[in-house]
């Protein structure tokens, strides 16, 4: 189990956490160590707080430009640095349409790596994001995400990893009532729970359901 606090709350957060089994993750860091980059979190200002970070999600390609480049610097830093990734992935509400959704991410897993050091990656941590189904009212189901996880564990096995090792989460909207399909689906390992988190009662019930 892990939480990723907003950054002005990580020293908080990371404090209330010592000695309990509750891992804490930054929400996001940038690629360089050092430099004019206002706003913006190293990976050397997260250690110490977090075991990890999440990048690449999809609210930050979304509304601050995240490429797929740009994702793979970060994770590179990040392993780099002794940091676990989890590396969002997920296609569009087009994307979805076109048909497409099993390339795009697999896509998007090769170059998110791609400049990632092999030494340190069997710790990442992928979780897939349909975007077209976060706060549309139009949910994916347990199947859909299988079929989804299956592209991603072959792009992880193209990318020369052990793909059965690697860990996948769902990420689109889960809450206490939703999660049951996709802890039943095959080859889903957890969830990245987004607003359901803000509900104490309802993310346990969550962590119960793939407990």
């Amino acid at each position: 189990v892990g939480v990723a606090p907003a950054a002005i709350a990580l020293p908080a957060v990371a404090d209330a956490l010592r000695d309990t089994n509750v891992d804490v993750y930054a929400q996001d860091v940038h690629w360089e160590e050092r430099g004019a980059f206002t706003g913006q979190i190293s990976v050397s200002m997260v250690r110490g707080l977090a075991v990890g970070s999440i990048v690449g999600h999809s609210e930050v390609r979304r509304d601050l430009g995240d490429t797929d480049a740009r994702v793979a610097k970060k994770l590179g830093r990040a392993i780099e640095r002794g940091l676990r990734p989890v590396l969002c992935v997920g296609e569009s509400a087009d994307e979805h349409a076109a048909g497409t959704a099993s390339v795009v991410v697999a896509r998007q897993v090769i170059a998110d790596l791609a400049e990632a050091p092999r030494r340190g990656l069997e710790r990442l941590v992928i979780a897939y994001e349909p975007i077209w189904a976060i706060g549309t009212g139009n949910p994916a189901t347990g199947l859909w995400a299988t079929t989804v996880v299956r592209a991603i564990r072959a792009a992880l096995k193209q990318s020369g990893l052990d793909a059965d090792a690697i860990p996948v989460l769902y990420g689109g909207r889960v809450s206490a009532r939703s999660v049951g399909e996709f802890a039943e689906a095959d080859g889903i390992d957890g969830a990245l729970v987004g607003g359901a988190s803000l509900d104490a009662d309802e993310f346990a019930a969550v962590v119960r359901t793939f407990a």
